[in-house]
């Protein structure tokens, strides 16, 4: 019983990892391309924004500023991901 709860914790941690950082793209990516203004638009980049930019501005206060170049969606990224493992590892030794 308890192995299947680990591996259930396990799976939801990486579903929500891959999810969060596909969001974390699409948020990137919709940064990048004007797109013209349309209600619906608007409406997936405010959600975008408002599900991206608290977890971004955590990281985006930690790093000096390149010009233009925003890394912090890759370092975040890059957190989740080693979150992940992490959980993994953890939850793996039970």
């Amino acid at each position: 019983m308890l192995c299947s709860v680990t591996d259930q914790v396990m799976a939801l941690v990486n579903v929500f990892v891959s999810v969060y950082s596909l969001i974390i793209f699409l948020y990137v990516l919709s940064s990048w391309i004007p797109l013209p203004y349309n209600r619906s638009l608007n409406r997936i980049r405010r959600f975008l924004a408002d599900a991206c930019d608290p977890y971004l501005r955590l990281f985006r206060r930690l790093l000096p500023s390149l010009g233009g170049i925003d890394l912090s969606p890759i370092v975040a990224v890059l957190v989740l991901w080693l979150g992940d493992r992490l959980v993994y590892e953890v939850l793996s030794r039970f």
